[in-house]
């Protein structure tokens, strides 16, 4: 009689079927796990990138932290030395231009834990008159990046130096009686137009400093400032305008910078300045028309709108119907600073 083998064979051919099966079950399950974490740290990647380069909660636009409309502006003043302790030697660190130095600083301001590690770039980009040093590319730390030390400027400086707000930082108040509307100032977008402004906080008064204008939405555009479809586009041209010029001294110009989209909240120029104005609505019409150089924190518009339904009468300007305040309202500016998550006034200007 012939072997019995069948049981044998069968209880072989089992155990590499469930052999193999195991063997596939766990290569899925490898397979499944490196997916989900590699997807995570890619996940990681952008959104530290997307902070470093965006600012504060990752926003974009007018309530960003590092502010421009799509949080990549990166320009600086010309002929301008900023000193300040060196977070990076220029000496060993180089770049082929200013913007690739300025992303550099703003690659160690995520805008998670208060003031960035670097609020101050310095590069070297004219060939003939850096020599040596062309390229070079100075991360630095300001004891007060509100005040930022300077070292020399003029036509004979080689260099060019911009600063960068962290969270919290390069906030103003414009006070009026009806209350204070604190504004996120845009270095890396209009850095001339905020070195003026930081010039007036270092005036003892404002005199002069006023909104005279004053329109409200109408029924043009929504609480969220979003046009109504089908609406026309003013008048009313949902702003409130002003001058930040003071009496005594003389304006100088200030060149045209980043003009984004005009968003409600925007603070902007009126040409070359010091006539200025907030706008209360989103205003894709406009074109990008206007140097944007802050942006009104949200809770605060409430006292924008509170500004715009004051009694007003009416003007032609340039053959533009306005709407011009009875009474113009007087404003003075602060320095803002935040203590535990709360804002604070630190300095006044009347």
């Amino acid at each position: 009689m012939g072997r019995r083998h069948n049981e044998t064979e069968a209880t072989r051919f089992s155990f590499l079927i469930l052999l193999s099966v195991g063997l596939i079950s766990c290569a899925l399950v490898y397979a499944c796990v490196s997916m989900v974490f590699r997807t995570n740290i890619n996940s990681s990647v952008l959104e530290f990138n997307s902070m470093a380069l965006v600012g504060e909660g990752g926003n974009v636009g007018g309530e960003g932290d590092l502010g421009g409309e799509s949080g990549g502006c990166c320009r600086g003043i010309d002929n301008l030395e900023l000193w300040g302790a060196a977070v990076k030697w220029g000496s060993e660190f180089k770049f082929n231009s200013s913007e690739e130095c300025c992303r550099a600083c703003k690659a160690m301001c995520t805008g998670n834990d208060g003031p960035c590690l670097c609020d101050t770039w310095v590069f070297c980009g004219n060939r003939e008159a850096c020599g040596s040093k062309f390229g070079e590319c100075w991360l630095k730390k300001q004891k007060d990046a509100m005040e930022p030390d300077k070292q020399e400027e003029g036509k004979t400086v080689s260099w060019t130096s911009g600063i960068i707000f962290g969270k919290g930082e390069g906030i103003v108040g414009l006070k009026t009686k009806y209350g204070t509307l604190h504004i996120k100032l845009f270095p890396d977008c209009a850095p001339h137009s905020v070195a003026y402004i930081l010039q007036l906080l270092t005036l003892r008064h404002c005199a002069g400093c006023q909104f005279y204008r004053a329109e409200n939405r109408g029924e043009i555009w929504d609480s969220e400032g979003h046009h109504i479809k089908n609406a026309a586009y003013g008048p009313p041209f949902a702003l409130i305008q002003g001058t930040l010029e003071t009496v005594g001294s003389k304006f100088k110009n200030i060149p045209t910078e980043d003009c984004p989209t005009i968003r409600r909240g925007s603070v902007a120029w009126i040409g070359s300045g010091p006539e200025f104005f907030i706008s209360l609505a989103n205003h894709e019409e406009w074109e990008k028309s206007y140097t944007v150089f802050g942006s009104v924190l949200p809770e605060d518009m409430k006292i924008a709108e509170k500004i715009a339904h004051l009694p007003t009468k009416p003007d032609v300007w340039n053959n533009v119907n306005v709407s011009v305040l009875q009474e113009h309202v007087p404003l003075s500016i602060q320095r803002i600073k935040t203590r535990h998550g709360h804002l604070t006034t630190s300095v006044k200007i009347d």
